[in-house]
């Protein structure tokens, strides 16, 4: 995207290299070859000068600032959130947020949602990011407006401009003074949603295509952030490989879900000529951290499409209890819903 010189990008222009200036300073420690640098993606540094989540994250409606990170942080735990809450700190007269938002990473713009009523994220953006390894996508949702020149197919740079800050939202209101930044990185499940949207007939219409929030599956940015400026990461591959896993599943198919093509990352060892089934390791999100296939005598004794949880780490399951992703039952355990979506969308169970 060309980068536009009116009043609203020349205002950010100077915070935008403070706030990405301070981040890589943050992150110091991780100087080198492949380093992972990212851009803050508001005018709010409290994060890069090392001040708490208060300075930053936007409660949502409890005043508990911890309301507006990722987790099961909502309805005393059994509530899940997708991303972090980025609160504003610059208004207009009428209490509008003015903040701009900025791309967190170099990146190309894959969807933009204009119709606020249409989703709960109300105006969205989601940026891919191919360079990076996996390639993560980013999501930046609640705006009020788009960037001029910001639409589906664009380049954009770290830190460029890309909307403004609001509190549009589908199916119910986000008050004035509560307006945020959602902001999210994660990985997308599959090329296949529209299809397995339609078949789970849920009455209403996928306006997003496979950037549907339900296809796009986020990991906790400020954790990843805290661990790249601690210096114990380096870039997303390592964040994920030291992901632990929750559940390990074993599933018989010789398909080779399209998330394996799009993160080879993610898979173990290269895939056999005798592909016969996956064993593939969960973090507590229901996430795929890794993908191991099997050869036939590997699958052996494994019935076709039918999961089989093999492990499960229990500490997890009661710490994390917005999330379902193995049930008791019958001294085993069986997917539950949550584990039971991932697996139907990428391996096209019903």
């Amino acid at each position: 995207m060309s980068r536009r010189r009116g009043g609203w990008q020349r205002r950010a222009r100077v915070v935008v290299r403070r706030a990405v200036a301070a981040l890589a300073l943050a992150a110091a420690p991780l100087a080198g070859a492949g380093r992972t640098e990212l851009a803050w993606p508001t005018p709010n540094e409290a994060f890069a000068e090392g001040k708490g989540v208060a300075a930053f994250l936007q409660d949502a409606g409890s005043g508990d600032p911890a309301s507006g990170g990722f987790g099961c942080v909502r309805s005393a735990g059994l509530q899940f959130h997708e991303g972090l809450d980025i609160k504003a700190v610059k208004r207009d007269r009428l209490g509008e947020p003015l903040d701009d938002v900025f791309a967190a990473m170099d990146g190309v713009v894959r969807y933009v949602n204009l119709r606020a009523g249409d989703s709960s994220y109300g105006r969205y953006i989601v940026l891919e990011h191919p360079e990076m390894t996996p390639a993560v996508y980013t999501l930046y949702a609640h705006l009020s407006r788009v960037a001029p020149g910001v639409r589906a197919g664009v380049r954009v740079g770290r830190g460029e401009t890309i909307a403004t800050m609001g509190h549009t939202a589908g199916g119910y209101a986000i008050p004035r003074d509560r307006a945020h930044l959602h902001f999210e990185i994660g990985l997308w499940i599959t090329r296949d949603f529209p299809a397995w949207y339609a078949a789970r007939k849920f009455g209403s219409p996928n306006e997003h295509g496979i950037w549907n929030g339900m296809n796009l599956m986020g990991f906790d940015p400020l954790d990843f952030l805290r661990e790249l400026r601690a210096g114990r990461v380096a870039d997303f591959a390592g964040y994920i490989a030291g992901m632990a896993p929750a559940v390990r599943v074993r599933l018989a198919t010789r398909r080779v879900p399209d998330f394996a093509q799009r993160y080879p990352t993610l898979v173990t060892k290269p895939v056999p000529a005798d592909l016969a089934g996956w064993d593939i390791r969960f973090n507590w999100t229901g996430l795929p951290i890794a993908l191991t296939p099997l050869t036939a005598r590997e699958a052996l004794g494994l019935a076709a499409n039918q999961p089989v949880i093999s492990e499960v780490d229990a500490a997890s399951a009661r710490a994390h209890r917005c999330k379902s992703l193995a049930v008791a039952r019958r001294g085993g355990w069986v997917p539950g819903r949550d584990l039971e979506t991932v697996l139907q969308q990428m391996f096209g169970l019903r």
